[in-house]
């Protein structure tokens, strides 16, 4: 059945844009090296795959904010390693993946305020806040960012401030590792009565300076949401949180009740061993520096500048000519390496690529064997 006249028609899934690069790359030997989609290639931690199979919560529905061993799991990792005190009580709720998240609480958040309409979000950033904003039906409004890739936000036209019901930040930041100021963005948000929500799921890999979170600056106003997927491998699970204004949090737990959001059972015990085990993330550190340091000498065999991120585990690499198509074709002949051009995550990135660092050394490394 095709859409009404009229209608929205979803557009293309970026990543699927690339199956003729995956096919060209993978004739050659030993296939292809696909860095495109920051899907974790490390195993988690045997004590989670413990607690995922042991639980016995598959039986009843699990509660949609969390368990309580859930909420306070995430509230201790939040003050072990980042030195804020949340509430698990009344200040955290689990969500289903961060990106799920992203995507539907624009619309939850127009219910809540029908007199506004606007999600301004980084210009260059993950491609889910923009569309979050349109499935809610909402302005999606990118806000400039600076040579950094940090969030500018004296660009804010002041008459969009005054149509937001959100404004996302994102440090690290995805794709560019830039890291935002985010007492900053918290002072704006309160300034102009504008929720400011942090995406903050690479708050581990920070490689400049100590890992940061919006709530270091007080919950009024905020959320900080975090993700199991990157730190602890766990992708596939679909386990995160969110955690600020109490207010904020209520809304939001009592609305997503009602959708149905519930973090497996099963899931949310495996997500409470992963938040309380620190040893599994300090390794990946480790690695996902280790695969950075390699992906820049792969690229310089190519005689292009590659530079460290502030964080995360993406290097955002200016493409000669600023022909990032044209980047990506040769990389995948000639490395087999697959990598996401920069338009995937607004205008701005579209003279740049975007490589995860996500494949194990050895393959890599064989990238870059395949270049001498």
């Amino acid at each position: 059945m095709t859409a009404a006249a009229g209608g929205f028609v979803p557009p293309v899934y970026p990543y699927d844009r690339l199956d003729e690069y995956r096919a060209s790359a993978a004739g050659l030997e030993g296939g292809a090296i696909d860095c495109s989609i920051g899907t974790p290639f490390d195993a988690p931690p045997a004590a989670v795959i413990e607690a995922l199979s042991t639980s016995g919560a598959e039986r009843g529905y699990p509660p949609s904010i969390g368990t309580l061993e859930y909420r306070t799991a995430a509230a201790d990792w939040m003050a072990r390693e980042l030195g804020v005190t949340v509430d698990p009580v009344t200040a955290i709720g689990a969500c289903i993946g961060t990106k799920e998240f992203v995507a539907s609480t624009p619309h939850y958040l127009k219910l809540r305020d029908p007199s506004r309409d606007t999600v301004l979000y980084p210009a260059i950033s993950y491609p889910s806040y923009e569309m979050g904003a349109t499935l809610a039906g909402c302005r999606a409004v990118p806000v400039p960012v600076d040579e950094g890739w940090r969030i500018d936000l004296s660009a804010i036209d002041p008459a969009d401030a005054d149509r937001a019901l959100c404004l996302w930040v994102n440090t690290p930041g995805n794709p560019a590792g830039g890291l935002d100021d985010l007492a900053a963005a918290a002072a704006w948000g309160r300034a102009n009565g504008v929720p400011v929500l942090s995406d903050e799921c690479y708050v581990e890999f920070t490689w400049d300076g100590p890992a940061r979170t919006i709530l270091s600056a007080g919950v009024d106003g905020v959320l900080a949401v975090h993700s199991l997927s990157k730190r602890s491998n766990l992708a596939g699970t679909r386990a995160g949180f969110y955690a600020g204004d109490v207010d904020l949090v209520h809304f939001l737990r009592e609305i997503r009740k009602h959708a149905g959001c519930l973090v497996p059972g099963p899931v949310q015990a495996a997500a409470a061993a992963a938040w309380r085990d620190q040893a599994h993330v300090d390794e990946m550190r480790q690695t996902y520096r280790e695969r950075l340091e390699l992906g820049i000498e792969l690229f310089a065999r190519l005689g292009i500048d590659a530079h460290m991120p502030q964080g995360g585990f993406y290097l955002w690499v200016a493409a000669p000519d600023g022909d990032a198509w044209a980047l990506t074709e040769m990389l995948a002949e000639r490395t087999g390496v697959i990598v996401s051009p920069g338009e995937f995550y607004g205008p701005q990135g579209a003279g740049h690529v975007r490589l995860a660092v996500v494949q194990p050394l050895e393959s890599l490394q064989r990238a870059v064997d395949r270049l001498t």
